[in-house]
């Protein structure tokens, strides 16, 4: 184990010149090993988002959820955290055709409902060539609003279990219930993802629930200071997960891929602000380098936060990437 001196000399250490440089990254091919890549444009498309007629396709279902229904995000309002304000959000559910009733699936959570659009098609095509499981993919916005005193800055920046108690505990057994799915218990088997703040509460789901998920993708990760409420405990918010927790605890089984962009957001702020995006993610990808985590960050030019062109060229390549090591044949 880490010792605690170890620890804080690798929680401090400075970014070096080619970790802060990602000119000196290899270029990103697709099909890249674990490390820091480079993406350039010209963007295009991947071509698994072409809709192909000869595999077999999947059923798309969507339905809402009350906060009416629900224990643990009955609703906040900003100004007001001890009044409830009632809200709906939306569910998108995936099925793929070869699913299987009665048989423990795989299956992704997508915060924000991030990729609704084009997450069938990638599916269909990727799980008929073999490249990822035969998975369900459940993309759910949030309860609404953004970062701190809103409905989803409590789901999304909270440094907690909580989120991931919420759609384990409200989000698939409904899903079970009313479409007859069997969800996989086994952590090795989920996948959680996200953009921005969503990337940041996919890593929560599984740095605080192991026992639940060990595959993580994030687009434009908020590791930045955006909790809210304050906790004691992780005073700087998601900022924590690389100056603290991940150099300090003992490493978890967590596989994690990410992407940052050149233009994301506040990347001239000094590093003390605990808000510079790119800095934050560089941070991640030095300390979970340092800790021997299995992640890749790939790091894209002349590009913006969560932005679409990078999202729809590299998302099948990611999931491939993030699924590597689990069978994709049954």
């Amino acid at each position: 184990m880490l010792s605690f001196v170890a620890a804080l000399t690798l929680a401090f250490q400075p970014l070096s010149a080619d970790e802060l440089n990602p000119d000196t990254f290899p270029a990103f091919s697709g099909q890249s090993a674990e490390g820091n890549y480079l993406l350039a444009p010209p963007y295009k498309n991947a071509p698994e988002l072409a809709v192909r007629e000869n595999v077999p396709k999947g059923k798309v279902y969507r339905f809402t959820m009350d906060s009416s229904d629900s224990r643990i995000y009955p609703g906040i309002a900003k100004s007001d955290p001890f009044h409830l304000v009632p809200y709906q959000r939306r569910v998108t559910l995936y099925v793929p055709n070869q699913y299987k009733p009665g048989v423990p699936t795989p299956f992704l959570v997508s915060q924000d409902s991030m990729g609704s659009g084009e997450l069938p098609t990638i599916l269909d095509n990727m799980i008929a060539d073999h490249r990822l499981p035969v998975l369900v993919a459940i993309m759910i916005d949030s309860g609404g609003g953004d970062a701190q005193g809103s409905e989803r800055g409590l789901e999304y920046d909270t440094m907690s279990g909580r989120y991931a108690d919420f759609i384990e505990f409200e989000v698939l057994p409904r899903i079970t219930r009313d479409y007859k799915i069997t969800f996989t218990k086994n952590p090795d088997a989920r996948l959680t993802m996200g953009g921005s703040s969503g990337g940041a509460c996919a890593l929560s789901m599984a740095w605080y629930r192991p026992n639940l998920y060990h595959r993580v993708l994030t687009y434009s990760g908020t590791y930045v200071n955006q909790q809210w409420p304050y906790d004691p405990e992780t005073p700087h918010g998601a900022w924590e997960y690389h100056e603290n927790l991940i150099p300090k605890s003992k490493p978890k089984p967590i596989r994690l891929w990410m992407q940052i962009a050149e233009n994301d957001l506040r990347s001239h702020d000094e590093e003390a602000t605990l808000h510079n995006w790119v800095l934050a993610n560089l941070r991640m990808a030095q300390v979970l380098k340092a800790r021997k985590y299995h992640y890749q960050l790939v790091f894209s030019k002349d590009s913006g936060h969560v932005d679409g062109r990078v999202v729809r060229q590299t998302l099948p390549q990611a999931l491939e990437w993030v699924w590597k090591g689990y069978a994709t044949r049954n």
